[in-house]
């Protein structure tokens, strides 16, 4: 593996631990329903930060965008859109599962669709398949899906045997059924969003050849993509808002100093979320010609890096020892998977 590769692995991997972490902040908001610090996160993330990054790191992205062919802008807002469905169903998976859980069968299904379809769309993946490295990120993708489903199985293994009562110590809400369905809708529209980063790779060349730095080339993307994300999220948020009658948590809380630390938490979520877009972004433009192996690296390991915070806010208090060995296990796998998706770009 040569340094290149290296270095935008490492990248990848900073994103990936911001990735796995955004959803910590979720639990220190008091008294709001689901729906209303999702719409809070959902504004800073889709639409504060990417704005906030683009004047920092493209200044001229307003030209940039209106220089891109119209198809490209609305493909890629309309992908945002669909991957707005997959994060709101994502937020009931984590909601109803718990960050381990939650994360490996979302995230494990968002890896092998995400990293194969777009480059099969563009034929990136027939010139890849005639080569060693075509072998190797499927090699890749198919350990990954071992050590996925070894999370998994811990997982399944773990509500076996331990009690309502225990689970949803950690958990409150936690509902298998509910939140295995959610995961499984993750996974097929949750993966717009690679392909929306693939299809806008001509945004990001426009805004290299205007004098970006390459490593920030995707900021104006991200703009586009993340405002059709916006769109279809604050449709479903306010749409529960109204029918559950919590538009009022907006300005109401038990005290003003909780409803300011709400919204501050919130809008914390969504910047550790975004982050990892700004350090992926930076790893992608080191992955040479065969890009859409960053996406599997970063799905890889926010499912390390969100297990581990699973297990470090006690999910899996209680659960024997075996279950533990086998959820470190898995661990591994998925950590080896992720090199060998990377290294099968540069082969």
């Amino acid at each position: 593996m040569n340094s290149v590769i290296l270095s935008g692995i490492l990248l990848i991997a900073l994103g990936a631990f911001s990735s796995g972490s955004f959803a910590i902040p979720f639990g220190k908001i008091k008294g709001w329903s689901w729906e209303t610090y999702w719409m809070v996160f959902s504004l800073g993330a889709y639409i504060l930060f990417p704005l906030i990054a683009c004047l920092i790191f493209a200044p001229g992205f307003i030209q940039i965008i209106k220089s891109a062919p119209t198809g490209i802008l609305v493909t890629v807002f309309l992908l945002g859109a669909l991957y707005g469905v997959g994060n709101l169903s994502f937020g009931l998976a984590l909601r109803y599962l718990g960050l381990s859980l939650g994360y490996a069968l979302s995230l494990g299904l968002m890896l092998a669709i995400g990293t194969l379809i777009p480059p099969a769309i563009d034929g990136r993946l027939q010139v890849m398949m005639q080569g060693t490295g075509g072998t190797l990120l499927i090699w890749g993708i198919a350990i990954s899906g071992i050590g996925i489903a070894l999370s998994a199985w811990s997982g399944i293994l773990k509500d076996k045997i331990m009690s309502d009562t225990k689970k949803k110590e950690s958990i409150g809400e936690f509902n298998l059924i509910k939140g295995a369905m959610a995961a499984v809708l993750v996974g097929f529209t949750g993966s717009s969003m690679s392909l929306g980063f693939e299809q806008g790779n001509s945004l990001s060349d426009i805004a290299a050849k205007q004098g970006v730095d390459p490593l920030f080339a995707m900021m104006p993307l991200f703009v586009v993509l993340f405002a059709g994300t916006f769109v279809s999220t604050f449709g479903w948020c306010f749409y529960l808002g109204t029918k559950n009658n919590s538009l009022k948590d907006y300005k109401h809380a038990a005290t003003v100093r909780i409803l300011t630390w709400n919204y501050l938490f919130g809008l914390l979520a969504g910047l550790l979320w975004f982050s990892q877009l700004i350090v992926y972004g930076m790893g992608k433009s080191k992955m040479g010609p065969y890009t859409f192996t960053s996406w599997g690296i970063l799905m890889a390991l926010t499912i390390v890096c969100a297990t581990v915070w699973g297990l470090l806010r006690n999910e899996w208090k209680g659960a024997p020892l075996k279950i533990y060995i086998l959820m470190i296990l898995s661990l591994l796998i998925i950590i080896a998977s992720s090199f060998l998706i990377g290294i099968s770009g540069s082969i």
